[in-house]
């Protein structure tokens, strides 16, 4: 990685009681603790809030970044908007900080923060503060501070009194501006993402709409779409039964509930495992099968499917979710199988099915009774060919996100003491 290169050519290791373990090499001198109620004013007194400002709740900010600006008028203010922002503030997400949902603050406008985040005012560097802040040590400070389990909390008296570590300031502006940048390349990646996300997103709604339609490898049109049951093409079955707590654990590959939920393909790394006697009556599954979550606590999550892409022998499904099996793979390719269960036509049918009231379930016979228009085989493949390339490439960026965070974790434990 670029960044890791310059690194290696600008930053010494040092062996000093209380300085990092990386260091630019310009700087020398043990960094003083304080703490950081002695360098920033926490919380300060906000003046008269202006008749409208952007809101910003604990919904407002993820992974750094205010993801929602909302303009209410002051009238219709929830009690907890107090914080009245400056630049330079940063904000910090007092509530399950471990999130770390904290917040730069850089914009132009008047914008009222809640009371759920604390305010931190610095003549220090604030975004070496910021930084600093989202070190691991640090956050390991804030939560032996914080009280209550559910919704662990830190309050502005004891954030106040946890000790950090500082440089003079321009090696604070040093670290803060490397750091930054590193955050600057992350924001491209991410941002880069969702807009592949979107485009997926937009793009299979064509698709399974018919608004956009591919052609055969001589530019003819394909045959027209048919419209079919799932029942008239495919049949349910089972995930295991009978088993208690103590069957998991050791045995053979299971597919989980969160290997379904979380992704169109089943992920083969993830399996469970159970013991399954010799003589036992339980449903293998095999490639091309199609998975659904039974319940949720959400009618719009119900019914999330997945489809199993590789062969795996001797492989079953938990008991919390059922499977599918098309009647033959030349009526469904699995691979548009993934694409098919997820567009949001059917997903919209899908939640129409959806009983109860605290939580809610599905039948398998409510699903076979579902009608899906399923175009030619040729064109099915096609279809799964273009989407799959796209996620090819959100999975490229997911990975190099990954990359970097690592990289930028490593940096934090080793530029900060």
């Amino acid at each position: 990685m670029q960044g890791a290169k310059y690194l290696n050519t600008v930053l010494i290791m040092e062996k000093k009681t209380n300085v990092p373990k990386l260091r630019f090499p310009e700087f020398e001198g043990e960094w003083v603790e304080k703490k950081l109620g002695e360098i920033a004013e926490i919380n300060p007194k906000s003046g008269s809030l202006p008749n409208s400002f952007i809101y910003i709740d604990l919904e407002s900010v993820v992974d750094g970044q205010l993801l929602k600006e909302e303009r209410i008028e002051l009238v219709n203010a929830p009690s907890r908007a107090q914080r009245l922002l400056s630049e330079g503030d940063i904000l910090f997400q007092m509530v399950r900080p471990y999130q770390k949902n904290n917040l730069y603050f850089d914009y132009n406008g008047e914008y009222v923060a809640s009371t759920g985040y604390a305010q931190i005012r610095t003549n220090n560097n604030p975004q070496y503060i910021y930084q600093y802040i989202h070190f691991q040590q640090f956050t390991d400070k804030v939560i032996e501070r914080c009280t209550g389990t559910s919704y662990p909390a830190i309050n502005s008296t004891d954030l106040s009194n946890i000790r950090i570590a500082i440089p003079i300031l321009p090696e604070q502006t040093k670290i803060a501006s490397f750091l930054t940048a590193a955050d600057d390349k992350l924001t491209q990646l991410k941002k880069k993402k969702s807009l592949l996300e979107e485009y997926k997103k937009g793009v299979m709604q064509k698709i399974f709409s018919q608004e956009l339609r591919f052609k055969d490898d001589n530019g003819e049109d394909f045959p027209e779409w048919e419209e079919k049951s799932l029942g008239g093409i495919g049949e349910t079955f089972n995930g295991l039964s009978g088993k208690t707590k103590e069957d998991f654990g050791l045995g053979k590959p299971y597919i989980q509930y969160k290997q379904i939920f979380d992704d169109s393909k089943i992920d083969i790394s993830r399996f469970g495992f159970v013991d399954i006697g010799d003589n036992e009556n339980q449903n293998r599954v095999q490639f091309g099968d199609v998975f659904f979550t039974i319940s949720s606590e959400t009618p719009n999550e119900i019914g999330t499917a997945s489809v199993l892409l590789d062969k795996v022998d001797d492989l079953y499904l938990n008991s919390f979710c059922f499977g599918y099996r098309a009647s033959s793979l030349e009526i469904l390719n699995p691979y548009f199988s993934r694409y098919l269960f997820r567009n949001e036509l059917f997903r919209n049918e899908i939640v129409k099915l959806a009983q109860g009231s605290t939580r809610y379930n599905m039948s398998k016979t409510q699903l076979l009774r579902i009608c899906v228009s399923i175009p030619s085989l040729p064109e099915q493949t096609k279809i799964a060919n273009f989407l799959s390339a796209i996620d090819e490439k959100i999975n490229h960026c997911s990975k190099q996100i990954e990359r970097m965070e690592e990289w930028k974790k490593g940096l934090l434990q080793q530029m900060f003491c």
